[in-house]
């Protein structure tokens, strides 16, 4: 029986990204693939209840860990703040993975939710996690990127 590992939708072809486009990469696939893992498909983002296609959303102050401790802000392209919808996805995000037996996730890096090594941070890319990668790790799940494939 094969292993769930969790993933983010749009690097599996899923139209779940902001711009209602998909990330498909298929060094994902391979992976799944050559590792015998059952992807278990995940957007924070949808998970919090928004829409797709949204508003463009990035980090105004700090990243993934600040979010969570109250220091952080995320915004969507309005200043709208996200933080508390964002927090919702991740955490729903963490349910799901804690229901299918998750140890590991493997999430699109970038992304104001799953980044795993880098964020947008007022339009400038930078080092940094999403919101969900934060908790992800904070409960015990190790999480890596497309990018370490």
């Amino acid at each position: 029986m094969s292993q769930t590992l969790l993933v983010s939708a749009c690097l599996l072809g899923l139209l779940t990204r902001y711009d209602g486009q998909s990330k498909t990469n298929p060094k994902v696939l391979d992976y799944l693939q050559r590792h015998d893992l059952t992807p278990i498909p995940v957007c924070p983002e949808q998970l919090a209840g928004l829409p797709t296609p949204r508003p463009m959303t990035f980090f105004a102050a700090g990243s993934g860990p600040e979010v969570l401790d109250g220091s952080g802000r995320v915004v969507n392209a309005d200043r709208t703040d996200m933080n508390n919808l964002f927090i919702k996805g991740a955490k729903q995000t963490l349910h799901i993975a804690r229901l299918v037996g998750c140890k590991n996730a493997l999430l699109k890096d970038g992304s104001p939710s799953c980044g795993v090594h880098r964020i947008c941070r007022n339009g400038t890319r930078t080092a940094g996690q999403g919101i969900t990668t934060a908790l992800l790790q904070r409960s015990g799940l190790h999480t890596f990127s497309e990018e370490d494939l």
